[in-house]
């Protein structure tokens, strides 16, 4: 293994010992989507009911996969305004290897964690109910599942990488995730949308990835699931590069 791999994969798995020994901050990010697919997919599962879409929950589930996802993958990014502070930031960026390599390692650990942390809340949503109806397209699901928290978790380097206050992430994520999330059709269909609110959802890449779950794991998708990982794969690339290169500006 050479240098830039071997501090890609040093980089890569520090994130995920570092979210294996904090057993708090898995427990906190399971809270939010298990409150989602409790309150939502039960509260609103008669009502979805009669208006004839069937099953809330394996309507909410794929959804629901993707914002544990989505979360845990964008705050990944808060990491580097940690390590900033603390010096170890600086530490990293003297090794004898590119920045971009140091770029990658940090997204792809981000977005390994994030991916565990998606089959957790599968696992979950197994448990309240929901049913995978071909089990022959898990591969597939798995696939868009690891291209989202890629995505995601270059999302959240790129916006590590130009914010310096900790105390300033979580409102800019507030601000940026709730608003992604709400606008992907997790929680309601597309289907007759005003025509603004579907450009909105059409442009937001995280729509993408809970249609490519909907079609893997349960419902027919709306775009076509070859179509969800095309274009999920072209916004990953994309948004990888604008990290990398974000990072790559940070002066300590």
């Amino acid at each position: 293994m050479g240098p830039q791999m071997r501090v890609i994969y040093i980089l890569c798995l520090r994130q995920i010992k570092r979210y294996m020994r904090a057993r708090a901050r898995i427990i906190g990010s399971l809270g939010q989507p298990l409150l989602f697919l409790l309150a939502m997919g039960f509260g609103f599962g008669p009502i979805f009911r009669k208006a004839g879409g069937g099953n809330y929950i394996q309507f909410l589930a794929p959804g629901i996969v993707i914002m544990g996802i989505l979360f845990t993958a964008v705050f990944s990014g808060i990491e580097i305004i940690w390590d900033r502070q603390f010096g170890f930031l600086k530490e990293t960026l003297v090794a004898p290897v590119s920045r971009l390599n140091i770029a990658l390692g940090r997204t792809l650990g981000g977005a390994v964690v994030a991916f565990i942390q998606g089959l957790v809340v599968l696992v979950f949503c197994l448990i309240a109910g929901f049913r995978i109806e071909v089990a022959a397209l898990l591969p597939v699901a798995l696939l868009a599942m690891f291209i989202s928290a890629v995505l995601f978790s270059a999302i959240g380097m790129a916006l590590g990488s130009v914010l310096e206050d900790m105390q300033a992430f979580p409102l800019i994520m507030n601000f940026l995730v709730m608003p992604l999330f709400f606008l992907s059709g997790a929680l309601f269909p597309m289907k007759g949308l005003p025509e603004p609110l579907m450009f909105a959802m059409r442009a937001d890449p995280v729509t993408y990835g809970v249609d490519s779950l909907r079609g893997t794991l349960g419902r027919a998708s709306l775009f076509g699931v070859g179509t969800d990982l095309i274009v999920l794969g072209a916004i990953a690339t994309m948004l990888v590069s604008i990290g990398a290169y974000l990072f790559s500006r940070i002066e300590l």
